[in-house]
C-alpha cells in the first residue's frame, strides 16, 4: 500500500459549493453489503436504518473563526490558522500554535496585521489584531508559535479583548475544496455544537443533522450522546510519506463523558449498535478504550471483531472508560481492531461516470492544504475501500465496513 494509490482526479464541477437546505435533504448513499446493491436516499431517511436501543455518538466540538488573513508591513498577504492556545507558553492565552503561509517568509520576528472583516476587508478597515511570530514548532511543517495582541476598541468603547479581535478578523475555516461559498458560516457548524470554540475544523459528518431529525431519532428509541474531539493540525497536514503506515498523527485533545460510556455499555449489553457520527467520534470512542481494564459483563465488543485476539471477548480484558482532557494520536489503519464502534455515518459525494460506468463514491480521501485554491497537491477523492477522512487523515473503510439495512 502506497499513499499515491489514493490519487484520483475529481472535476471541480462535481464538488458542491453550498450546503443543502434544509440540511437533512442532502443525498445519502446506502450500500448493501450482502449483494452490493445501492439505494439513493436523502439524509433524513437515516432514521429508517436505525433501531430502538442503538446509540448515536456525535462530536459536539465547535469551530473557531480560526482562519486569519492579514498583511505584513511589506504589504504581502499572510495566512494564519489557529490550532490551539499554548497556555504553557503564555498563561494569559495570547500565544497560539498556528499554521502559517507562506511559511518560508514568516520566521520568528515577523509581524502580521489583521483588519476587521478579515479576508475581504477594505484597506481602510481598522486593524483589530496584530501577530508576532515567536518560534518554530518542532516536527510541524508550517507550524509556528505566534503571539497575538488585540488592537483598538470594541463597539462599547472598551479595549478590544483578544477573543473579540479574533472574531472581528477571523473566518470559520471551510474545507479547501469549498472555494465559492460566502453564505452563513454557521452552516459549517453542527446544530448540536457546544458553545465554547475549540476546533480548527468542523466534524463534517454531523453537518446534515437538524434538531427535528435528532428529535425524531430519539423518539424512535435511539440514544443520542456526544463526545468532543478538538480537531487540530492533522486536518491540514499532508500525508507526505510514500508508505501511509509511516505517517505520524499529532495529538488532539478529546473528552468522553461518563454518560457516553454508560450509553455504550448499555447498548452492547442489549445487543444493540454503537454508531459513530464521523471519524472524530470514532477516534474519541476508540481512544477511550482501556486495554488493561477488566472486561465488562457482557464484554464491550465491536461487531465483526468478536474473534480478534485483542478483543475483550477473546482476551477477557479491556473496556471503554470516561476521559476528560485526554490526548490521542490514534491512527487507525487496515488491520486495526475496533473495540467499540459498530458502524459509522460519513459523508458521500456525487456518483461519477468512469469508463462508461456509474461509480459511487463513499468516502473523501486525504487532500492537500488548508490554504487558498492556489495551493496544489493531493486530490480529494479516491475510488478505493480504504480512504482517509479530510478532518483527521485517518484511513476509513467507510461504507465498506458498515452494513446499513432497513428495519423489518
Amino acid at each position: 500500500m502506497r499513499t499515491d494509490d489514493f490519487d484520483y482526479d475529481l472535476p471541480d464541477e462535481l464538488i458542491a459549493q453550498a450546503p443543502a437546505e434544509p440540511r437533512d435533504m442532502c443525498r445519502m448513499l446506502v450500500l448493501h453489503r450482502e449483494d452490493g446493491s445501492v439505494e439513493h436516499r436523502v439524509f433524513r431517511d437515516i432514521i429508517d436504518y436505525l433501531e430502538p436501543g442503538d446509540v448515536l455518538v456525535a462530536n459536539q466540538t465547535r469551530v473557531m473563526p480560526a482562519r486569519l488573513i492579514g498583511r505584513k508591513p511589506t504589504g504581502g498577504v499572510a495566512e494564519t490558522l489557529l490550532l490551539r492556545r499554548r497556555e504553557d507558553v503564555d498563561p494569559m492565552g495570547h500565544v497560539w500554535e498556528c499554521l502559517v503561509n507562506p511559511g518560508k517568509r514568516l520566521k520568528p520576528g515577523a509581524v502580521v496585521e489583521y483588519r476587521a472583516g478579515g479576508a475581504h476587508a477594505p484597506q481602510n478597515s481598522p486593524v483589530v489584531l496584530r501577530a508576532t511570530v515567536e518560534d518554530f514548532v518542532d516536527d510541524s511543517r508550517g507550524g509556528r508559535l505566534v503571539r497575538f495582541e488585540p488592537c483598538g476598541e470594541n463597539a462599547a468603547g472598551d479595549p478590544r479583548t483578544l477573543d473579540e479581535a479574533i472574531h472581528a478578523a477571523g473566518h470559520v475555516p471551510l474545507p479547501p475544496y469549498i472555494t465559492q461559498y460566502e453564505g452563513d458560516p454557521e452552516k459549517y457548524q453542527t446544530v448540536y455544537a457546544m458553545k465554547e470554540e475549540h476546533s480548527a475544523a468542523a466534524p463534517t459528518a454531523g453537518l446534515h443533522f437538524t434538531p427535528e431529525l435528532i428529535e425524531r431519532i430519539e423518539e424512535k428509541g435511539v440514544k443520542f450522546v456526544t463526545v468532543e474531539l478538538e480537531v487540530g493540525i492533522d486536518t491540514f497536514r499532508l500525508v507526505e510519506e510514500d508508505d501511509p503506515t509511516q505517517h505520524v498523527m499529532h495529538t488532539e485533545r478529546y473528552h468522553v463523558p461518563a454518560e457516553a460510556v454508560d450509553a455504550v455499555r448499555a447498548a452492547k449489553a442489549a445487543g444493540r449498535r454503537v454508531i459513530a457520527v464521523g471519524t472524530t467520534a470514532v477516534r474519541s470512542l476508540e481512544s477511550a478504550w482501556e486495554a488493561d481494564a477488566p472486561a465488562a459483563n457482557p464484554a464491550v465488543v465491536a461487531r465483526r471483531f468478536e474473534d480478534a485476539l485483542d478483543s475483550a471477548a477473546a482476551s477477557g480484558r479491556g473496556d471503554i472508560v470516561a476521559r476528560e482532557n485526554a490526548t490521542t494520536n490514534l491512527y487507525l489503519m487496515p488491520g486495526s481492531t475496533f473495540h467499540v464502534v459498530d458502524a459509522m455515518i460519513t459523508i458521500r459525494m456525487k456518483p461519477m461516470m468512469i469508463d462508461g460506468k456509474l461509480t459511487h463514491v463513499v468516502g473523501m480521501p486525504h487532500h492537500f492544504s488548508w490554504a487558498t485554491k492556489l495551493a496544489t497537491g493531493d486530490n480529494v477523492n479516491d475510488l478505493t475501500p480504504n480512504v482517509g477522512d479530510p478532518n483527521s487523515y485517518i484511513p476509513e473503510y467507510k461504507a465498506f465496513l458498515v452494513n446499513l439495512e432497513k428495519a423489518a
